[in-house]
């Protein structure tokens, strides 16, 4: 299943991807530095800033910087984690910066009710510009 992340929020996007992993189904998210964050810039950015002060620089919690490893994290949030059957579902989802070659000219599936449009609120900040304020390295 490929799913294209371009003006999807992330927390909706993620319980989809969840829950289809946990069906057995191999999930791939592409574009997703395009996907959305709800929230004010300032308290998103500022949420992320603080799980990167927690904890120790060599023992963790290790958080991620890129637009990829980010959203990965937030699916694996949704599963558990800790149980084999999480573990072996985290393993089937994958996340692309990009449409890499190998899925172009391949369908795409549609998440309902998870386009940005679809919301009323008027703040939010993209995955990629996220990325960039909590220092990403190049």
């Amino acid at each position: 299943m490929i799913i294209d992340g371009k003006n999807l929020i992330a927390g909706r996007l993620a319980s989809f991807a969840a829950k289809q992993a946990l069906f057995g189904n191999d999930v791939d998210i592409i574009n997703a530095e395009l996907v959305m964050v709800t929230g004010s810039k300032r308290v998103v950015v500022g949420k992320q800033k603080e799980r990167q002060a927690r904890g120790h620089p060599y023992k963790g919690p290790f958080v991620p910087r890129r637009e990829d490893k980010l959203l990965r994290r937030m699916i694996r949030g949704m599963l558990p984690y800790k149980q084999s059957r999480g573990m072996i579902a985290f393993k089937k989802v994958k996340c692309h910066m990009g449409v890499p070659d190998e899925f172009k000219d391949k369908p795409t599936t549609e998440v309902q009710g998870a386009n940005i449009t679809k919301t009323h609120t008027l703040k939010y900040i993209r995955l990629a510009e996220v990325s960039k304020l909590i220092g990403r390295k190049q």
